[in-house]
């Protein structure tokens, strides 16, 4: 395909995102992987679809609504979108479902871990199931009769619901139908009794079987399971929004009632109570969504970390001690020798926890400055803000409230965090504050000190241990100034500044990335090496596929690994010939982002927050940082080098917008990226206690330690 033929250059975002989720899909489908891992891919392609469809499908149908009729990159109409989104996913679905029962299933059962069939209960198992039923269902569910004049009762989103199909009235003909909402019930998944192994019944099934008892002297002929989605993809005017903080409670509150963007349902539902539920929650035949096996199997992630089945998980690969930090001393005094590269979750986070800890109760430390987009939900670094805090020091957090589905927990933080004295800012207005950065301003004998942490993650203890990501820690002056500056800038009035070595989204940093890439093409163009690598989540944005294209008609050559949506063709005549596009998923979830350009043998590296998408680039304060010393900028070089070669978890994106799973060459050698990481991290940690090993340290007498 040359440039100019009709093919659209972009690939559909949304389809693309399919693609990724087909990609964790397959993993579910690796007979090769343990079988508990298996089981918790499949759980999150289910978890991925509910924010797919409560994001981006819920987006798309308000766009119909309004009768948008503006095309997307790749030519297509929001109605041809909503058609090819609902085409993949009943694939995808049916897939989901056959993977389940006709593979994972019967496997698990081998293995000792069954789900029990309500018709094949022992005798025993059905004395338990009837005690569960009337302690723990029965007094608590309450069905809700449906009449035709009354209104279908408010059902939470994602919840499991059961609704019952009665024997006609006094008529004889009118259909009567009942709603037993589960709501947010914490057991889905009850274990019984069993000789060995480990047995378990649905929540469905357990009120399936005794569904008479809620309707006595009534004639039960139907019990349907059925799940819906709403529309989350509401956000605050915050033009009018005078109060930021309850601009977003009411926004939780609105997302309890929008709109129902997707319908789940038992395939055994009967046309009636299809009819009826469709009917009630205003959703079209593209809508809905029947299911061979149970519905949200997203609950199945909970079933994959059950004790005693060890042999059916991955060997533990717990985060390694870094070698450039000491187990125990001053973070400070480290970072002040040399700056610190930190690559989650091969080597712990427990520096940076470690630097806010020591932070809050320094008295030589005047100021904590951090953003706060995601945290955990007990955070140490969040306790750790207040104690600083209460101790006397300024402490200025902002605290991202738009953080999409973090909403409720971000609020509780900035309140905790305001009553223990923390000065906090609710994020910038009219964009997201995505930038990753703590910024600690200490008093020492030289003067004042400014230390930086910088990453491409959030502040989050417990997903550093899941996510692959970058934490950079330094003391360099003209980096903290920049810092120092970019913070300042978005916790005030003050107008942005040009940063020294940084660059910023919304104004910035896609100018100084396009200024890379030409800087790249130019010098190609004259005859010189070019060569650009990245590391990002996601690829979009056209201003950004476009230069990109140019690079690769230049002859530059182009090795990008998008874990994600790609909507870049790579691999097309004339237009993109010099482009690879790798997407791994593996068993940590990618989140890096990384980037590097030859440079005419300069190599510039930078580590970044933001992918490469509209939302990043225009919506969402970001920010790019250089990564310049010798040895970290080696280290991250090398990580981009690696993406490359894998050859076992690596999967090559074609021009047609599917992917072809990369297998070794004929030498037979495997490169599998996150496990070669993880020996290097465990190899270096090696290095390090046998290192320390071989130092003497003599002890001396009291009071005179060094």
């Amino acid at each position: 395909m040359s440039e100019s033929s009709s093919t659209p250059k972009f690939l559909n975002r949304e389809l693309s995102w399919l693609e990724f989720n087909q990609r964790v899909l397959d993993e579910a489908m690796n007979e090769s992987l343990p079988l508990l891992e298996r089981l918790k891919f499949l759980a999150i392609t289910d978890s991925n679809l509910d924010e797919f469809f409560m994001v981006r499908v819920g987006g798309l149908q308000m766009l119909r609504k309004r009768r948008h009729t503006k095309r997307d990159p790749a030519g297509l109409t929001v109605v041809q979108q909503l058609k090819a989104v609902s085409e993949r996913v009943h694939q995808l679905v049916a897939d989901q479902c056959s993977c389940f029962l006709d593979q994972l299933e019967p496997a698990l059962a081998e293995a000792g871990i069954q789900r029990a069939a309500p018709g094949r209960l022992t005798e025993h198992q059905q004395t338990v199931v009837l005690k569960i039923f009337d302690s723990e269902v029965f007094p608590v569910y309450t069905p809700m009769a449906v009449h035709a004049d009354a209104e279908f009762p408010l059902l939470i989103n994602k919840s499991l619901n059961m609704c019952v199909r009665l024997a006609p009235g006094e008529d004889g003909e009118t259909p009567r139908f009942a709603i037993v909402p589960f709501g947010s019930f914490p057991t889905r998944m009850f274990r019984l009794p069993a000789d060995e192994g480990y047995q378990y019944i649905l929540l469905e099934d357990l009120v399936s079987l005794f569904i008479d008892r809620f309707f006595p002297g009534e004639t039960v002929l139907e019990a349907v399971p059925f799940r819906l989605t709403r529309n989350a993809d509401l956000s605050v005017r915050e033009d009018q929004a005078a109060d930021l903080m309850a601009g977003m409670e009411e926004i939780l509150d609105a997302r309890r009632e929008s709109d129902c963007v997707r319908l789940e349902v038992a395939e055994s539902c009967s046309r009636p109570t299809l009819a009826f539920l469709k009917a009630a929650l205003g959703v079209g035949g593209d809508d809905v969504f029947p299911a061979r096996g149970p519905l949200d199997l997203s609950a199945w992630m909970s079933l994959s970390g059950i004790s005693g089945f060890d042999d059916l998980k991955y060997e533990s690969w717990p985060p390694r001690k870094s070698p450039d930090v000491e187990p125990t001393g001053c973070m400070f005094e480290m970072i002040q020798r040399k700056d610190i590269l930190l690559t989650m979750p091969y080597e712990s986070f427990e520096p940076v926890v470690r630097l806010i800890d020591q932070a809050a109760d320094d008295p030589a430390v005047l100021a904590i400055k951090m953003i706060l987009y995601r945290t955990s939900r007990n955070s140490p670094i969040v306790a750790a803000l207040e104690r600083a805090s209460e101790s006397g020091k300024h402490v200025t957090a902002l605290v991202e409230l738009k953080a999409r589905f973090d909403e409720a927990r971000n609020i509780g933080w900035a309140k905790a965090l305001e009553q223990a004295g923390v000065q906090v800012i609710y994020g910038v207005k009219g964009l997201k504050t995505h930038a990753k950065v703590c910024i600690i301003i200490r008093r020492e004998a030289r003067g004042i000190q400014r230390y930086v942490h910088f990453a491409t993650g959030n502040y989050n203890e417990v997903t550093a241990k899941l996510y692959c990501d970058v934490g950079f820690l330094t003391c360099d002056e003209e980096l903290a100034a920049d810092a120092t500056s970019f913070f300042n800038a978005i916790s005030g009035f003050s107008v942005p500044q040009q940063y020294r070595k940084i660059a910023a989204a919304p104004f910035l940093l896609r100018d100084r990335v396009l200024e890379l890439i030409d800087g790249e093409i130019d010098r190609r163009e004259r005859g010189q090496r070019a060569h650009i690598m990245a590391q990002v989540n996601s690829l979009s944005d056209p201003k950004l596929i476009q230069a990109l294209y140019r690079a690769s008609r230049a002859g530059v050559r182009i090795d990008l690994n998008v874990r994600g949506i790609c909507c870049l063709r790579p691999g097309v005549p004339e237009l993109s010939d010099n482009i690879r596009v790798t997407s791994i998923l593996d068993r940590y979830l990618e989140h890096s982002r990384i980037l590097y350009f030859y440079h005419g043998g300069a190599e510039l590296v930078y580590i970044s927050s933001a992918d490469w998408m509209l939302r990043n680039l225009d919506k969402r304060v970001e920010l790019l940082v250089p990564v310049e010393d010798t040895a970290n900028r080696q280290r991250l070089i090398a990580i981009l080098k690696s993406y490359t070669r894998d050859n076992v978890k690596g999967r090559r994106l074609l021009a047609d917008g599917t992917y072809q799973r990369q297998r070794p060459g004929k030498d037979g050698r495997k490169h599998r990226h996150q496990e070669h990481l993880y020996r290097l991290a465990s190899e270096a940690e090696k290095m390090l206690e046998q290192s320390q090993r071989t130092v003497f340290r003599p002890h001396r007498a009291a009071g005179k330690e060094e």
